[in-house]
């Protein structure tokens, strides 16, 4: 059967179409997997095992989940913020999250409950400006002057950070809070395959933190 000229077209698009999202899937699937690789070497789950550094980065969530509890993330990374400083691993904490409104206020909330864990007030530092994990990592390096940190948060968000710290020629470490349960934290994953295809953009493009702005110095 002799297809007409737009049947033709439309079936080139369809071919064009399907064949693009193969490729996309693949490059998805490749870069995941990379960033996975990459990171391995510098990911710790022993405390005991963690080298000693001035600063813990610990990179800020909502404290409470759309049900209303307590966000599972939220809560490991305070624990695993707790568990480096009673280890003596590290001397400060930087909180970096989004406070993009009054009354949302991420690095003030865990600042809050790192407090009354027992960390004193003095040792914790508030980046306010960490509205996603490029901008935590290198205000850390540009604003914080810390070249060398240990990143705090979920394996699979530390992955991402080492991999864009790394990139930057920041000499981070990672150490995984507790990860959470497959079904809990299903939605996450999937964005965090999203987050790793535009991370790799924002590599190629020099892609900058959304604010700067005076150095501020941890002592």
């Amino acid at each position: 059967m002799r297809l007409l000229p737009g049947n033709r077209y439309l079936r080139a698009l369809v071919l064009l179409l399907f064949f693009s999202g193969i490729l996309i899937f693949l490059g998805t699937v490749m870069v995941f997997r990379v960033v996975r690789v990459k990171s391995q070497p510098f990911l710790y789950e022993d405390p005991n095992r963690v080298p000693e550094h001035k600063v813990g980065l610990v990179l800020g969530t909502s404290k409470y989940a759309m049900s209303g509890n307590v966000n599972l993330y939220y809560k490991y990374r305070i624990d695993a913020v707790v568990e480096l400083y009673n280890a003596g691993k590290i001397k400060y904490v930087l909180i970096s999250g989004d406070n993009g409104t009054p009354e949302y206020n991420e690095p003030q909330t865990i600042k809050e409950d790192l407090i009354r864990r027992g960390i004193p007030a003095e040792k914790i530092f508030l980046d306010y400006a960490g509205f996603r994990t490029l901008d935590s990592v290198v205000r850390a390096w540009k604003i914080f002057g810390q070249n060398s940190f240990i990143v705090i948060s979920q394996r699979f968000h530390n992955e991402r950070a080492i991999y864009i710290a790394r990139s930057y020629g920041i000499r981070a470490i990672g150490f995984n809070a507790q990860g959470v349960g497959r079904n809990y934290g299903f939605k996450t994953k999937i964005r965090e395959r999203l987050a790793r295809d535009k991370m790799v953009l924002d590599l190629l493009f020099n892609k900058q933190p959304k604010f700067l702005g005076e150095k501020i110095e941890i002592e």
